[in-house]
């Protein structure tokens, strides 16, 4: 007989105890993530810094820092939390922001690759984000100094240290030397 795994919720997510670590939620299992070292640190706040810069000049929406998390689905729940995450101005309730979660995904999702990440994570999470609904995902590889942009699983194009990063469409006009957030 094999035993039962205790799924939680997104609700009992968001009342856990800090303990150091960072969270998800996939699927109602709890994932346990270590803080994120400097170099990753830095290259997200990089990157936030200059998202936030264009969509405030723009007033395009909100931008929002790691560990916003977004639900995705519900029963079982899935709570995921991007490095950076911007939100439309059309999307966003009156221009309030929810206590909890936000529900359903950003349109444009940054998710920074860690040393300690799989490439299989970091593709199920980009499932996660595209299945949700997120209109524009960069998976950003600082080992390599490279960006992954994608639009769909049929729209991928992988940018390397030469190349400019656009918000196209989701954030019209945006554009990012790729090599500028890397140190």
């Amino acid at each position: 007989m094999s035993a039962q795994k205790t799924l939680l919720t997104a609700e009992e997510l968001l009342r856990l105890p800090g303990t150091g670590y960072r969270y998800e939620l996939v699927k109602g299992e709890l994932i346990k993530m270590p803080p994120a070292g400097a170099e990753h640190g830095g290259v997200s706040i990089k990157i936030a810094s200059r998202l936030n810069v264009y969509v405030e000049a723009h007033k395009l929406g909100a931008v929002f820092a790691a560990e916003t998390g977004f639900w995705l689905r519900r029963d079982p729940d899935t709570v995921r939390a991007p490095d950076a995450a911007f939100l439309t101005q059309e999307r966003l309730s009156e221009g309030r922001l929810p206590k909890g979660y936000f529900e359903g995904a950003p349109d444009l999702v940054v998710e920074v690759v860690s040393p300690n990440d799989t490439a299989s994570e970091v593709q199920a999470k980009v499932e996660d984000w595209l299945r949700a609904g997120a209109r524009l995902v960069w998976v950003v590889y600082p080992e390599s100094r490279s960006v992954t942009v994608f639009r769909s699983w049929d729209d991928v194009r992988m940018l390397t240290s030469a190349d400019t990063l656009t918000g196209d469409p989701v954030l019209p006009g945006f554009t990012c030397p790729v090599q500028e957030p890397f140190p």
